[in-house]
């Protein structure tokens, strides 16, 4: 039997609403035996414009206090002066530390590449090139005029995706393998790699193969790997690397992203999950989208729910990616991953899994 959970639901924007809309039905009682509270709050973009963000700051701060989350893809706007991304004031607000991406063999699909071993990217989650200080100086559009970026990065957030990627290899009897350039830039990239150093002292039993971050997307693709691989990163890098990790199992479509906050024994005390893609407008309304990355969101958000001690909700968890995968196993897949399902389709056969693995 659940205990009562409570899940701050972020809505996005076009196709990002419309997946997190279907998603959600496999968290319905009548499919998995319980309630769960869901508190939404509406980042789609005219929301954030309206409130000037304030939208996004008291999701925050809700999401602050249930330690759970889950957001669908929103529109960040481009011009300068804007109201910018969500995903920095989320992350920001909630004290996010880490951002875990991971790889994984969509059954029936062919990865570009020969993998069969999951490939974790941990990512900052807050600075370096993000929110970084920034100008132009020198006359506009002369061949004199000079751009320049002041970016940040604090030792709490090395060490907390230093110290997440060798617990996670550990876990995962995988590999840390990966880092910064930190040959090029000692004092700034430098000190991610010196955090992964001290790690790997706590961690002898994990194999470590610290690796320039241009040698490692070379790498990703060139090696055979025969274990899990886990890979800390700094935010920019990280954000690069997560995409293309995930385009090399079959699609960036195919798995979740989760945001965590630590205290200061790093137990983690916040996870917010959400689908990495984006908002996709040329899909928007033609129920062809894949579903997969924001079912398996809604998985990551009930697994850190049992984390807390939901029994109800662990075995949610289990049961919503079994039954996802196991779905896409057996031809239910979007075009993208080479089917004829659509949305919808999938989404009913997930919850026809769902409802006989939990009956």
């Amino acid at each position: 039997m659940s205990t009562h959970t409570t899940i701050v639901v972020c809505e996005g924007d076009q196709t990002g609403q419309e997946l997190l809309d279907a998603a959600l039905r496999t968290l319905e009682p009548s499919v998995i035996g319980f309630e769960l509270t869901l508190e939404r709050f509406d980042l789609s973009l005219g929301s954030r414009e309206r409130t000037e963000n304030g939208v996004v700051f008291d999701a925050a701060k809700r999401m602050k206090e249930t330690g759970l989350g889950l957001k669908a893809a929103t529109i960040t706007p481009t011009a300068i002066g804007g109201v910018g991304s969500p995903n920095r004031i989320l992350r920001e607000g909630v004290d996010g530390k880490v951002i875990v991406r991971t790889g994984r063999r969509i059954p029936g699909v062919t990865p570009i590449v020969a993998l069969s071993h999951p490939v974790v990217v941990v990512r900052m989650a807050v600075g370096d090139a993000y929110r970084a200080a920034e100008g132009r100086d020198g006359e506009a559009n002369s061949t004199g005029e000079t751009a320049w970026r002041t970016e940040r990065v604090e030792r709490s957030v090395c060490r907390s995706v230093a110290e997440f990627s060798f617990h996670a290899a550990a876990s995962l009897r995988g590999l840390v393998y990966g880092g910064p350039k930190w040959t090029v830039s000692p004092a700034y990239e430098g000190m991610l790699k010196e955090e992964m150093d001290a790690a790997a002292a706590r961690y002898p039993g994990v194999t470590y193969r610290p690796t320039l971050i241009d040698a490692a997307y070379a790498g990703l693709m060139t090696e055979g790997w025969d274990v899990p691989v886990v890979i800390p990163a700094l935010n920019r890098d990280g954000d690069c690397l997560s995409d293309l990790v995930l385009a090399m199992f079959g699609s960036i479509a195919g798995a979740e992203s989760v945001l965590l906050s630590f205290d200061d024994n790093l137990e983690t005390t916040l996870a917010m999950a959400e689908a990495p893609h984006g908002t996709a407008p040329s899909l928007e309304g033609k129920n062809v989208a894949n579903p997969m990355a924001m079912l398996l969101a809604c998985a990551a958000v009930l697994e850190h729910a049992g984390f807390r001690g939901d029994p109800g909700c662990a075995g949610a968890s289990t049961a919503l990616r079994a039954a996802t995968l196991s779905a896409a196993a057996d031809g239910v897949r979007t075009f993208d991953l080479g089917g004829d399902a659509s949305t919808s389709d999938v989404v009913d056969e997930v919850i026809a899994r769902l409802r006989r693995s939990l009956a």
